[in-house]
């Protein structure tokens, strides 16, 4: 495993001259040593074109990349000592599970003992064991990328292991035993992964620290609670949550900081107040949705829309109803022009 230290940027293009012409804006970010790691964003993001970047399969365009200090920008994939599992599998129909998973080790000369230890813990990990001697052509496509799976975790000499997307061909019912899995191998394995998705579930399940990416910008990294409660960034709350963050202008707010441009509140902070309440604001319900777990309330302040979650044993107002919403307290979060967070969120 190794520490990868990123300090470049990318642009496919020869000459880029502004933002836009950039894959990946300057960026100095470090994965740690046997660390779990999602990046997360939209499609055209950038995510992929770091994740290529790390494996070797891109060269950056600007600025150098480190394993363990060794500048290996310009070394190869295979000089990298990288494993990376796509978005589809990648695996040799004519073998069977066994010779498939034995491959990666059987190319690097391991003893034949141990290639036997490996290839059994590893399917034991993906609940494969009972396949083992199954060739690979006869197989539904979600076992196809298990086996994909497991060769790119087999070795134990690698510097990481690079996952694009490894999911999509998975059935919804399996994603979420897949995702634990994965997760449970690496606290056994202690592997490097990086993990890219535009599913914020698939991230915030899998990953101990998320890469939030938009526009080729890697605009806020940290834990499920911190992206949640904390966003570093107005995207952020846009992107994590469901639904995502309440953004109205801070003018809206008696006392918001100096220098604020626009409040930020998840549903699940929006509360219901009294006309008097302090910051209390006027609102119109348009619609009460009964969710199962929640009531999705979505109301109307001014030209704003502004949604909230009750209990589900609460009375939600309905549709029509005049209320007041209380929008600032503990997790309310102030944005700057720019749209970043300003540190000290609290109104003056």
């Amino acid at each position: 495993m190794a520490r990868i230290d990123l300090d470049l940027a990318h642009s496919y293009k020869p000459d880029p001259q502004q933002d836009a012409d950039y894959a990946l804006l300057p960026l100095k970010m470090t994965f740690d040593d046997g660390g779990a790691y999602a990046l997360l964003g939209p499609s055209g993001c950038g995510k992929t074109t770091m994740l290529n970047i790390i494996s070797g399969l891109v060269q950056p365009s600007h600025g150098s990349l480190r394993f363990d200090g060794d500048d290996v920008t310009r070394k190869t994939p295979q000089a990298r000592n990288i494993a990376q599992v796509f978005q589809f599998p990648v695996i040799y129909d004519t073998m069977t599970v066994a010779e498939n998973l034995a491959f990666p080790l059987k190319n690097r000369g391991v003893a034949p003992d141990r290639i036997k230890a490996r290839v059994g813990k590893i399917a034991e990990m993906l609940e494969m064991s009972g396949q083992l001697n199954t060739r690979a052509a006869g197989l539904a496509a979600d076992a196809k990328q298990k086996i994909s799976l497991g060769r790119g975790l087999v070795r134990e000499d690698v510097s990481a292991v690079l996952f694009d997307e490894p999911l999509t061909v998975i059935d919804p019912h399996l994603k979420w035993q897949l995702r634990r899995k994965l997760k449970q191998i690496h606290h056994e394995l202690k592997l490097t992964l990086i993990y890219v998705t535009h599913d914020q579930v698939e991230a915030l399940t899998f990953a101990d620290q998320v890469v939030v990416m938009t526009r080729g910008k890697a605009v806020q990294v940290g834990s499920a609670d911190a992206l949640f409660d904390r966003p570093a960034h107005r995207f952020v709350g846009h992107f994590i949550g469901s639904p995502g963050m309440n953004f109205l202008p801070a003018s809206l707010v008696p006392g918001a900081p100096a220098g604020s441009q626009s409040l930020g509140v998840r549903p699940e902070y929006v509360t219901l107040a009294q006309a008097g309440d302090a910051g209390a604001l006027p609102a119109t319900v348009v619609q009460a949705q009964d969710i199962g777990t929640y009531w999705l309330v979505t109301a109307q302040v001014g030209e704003h829309t502004v949604r909230l979650r009750l209990a589900p044993e609460a009375r939600a107002p309905q549709a029509g109803a005049a209320v007041h919403l209380g929008l600032v307290g503990p997790r309310t979060c102030f944005y700057a022009a720019d749209e970043t967070l300003i540190a000290d969120g609290s109104p003056a």
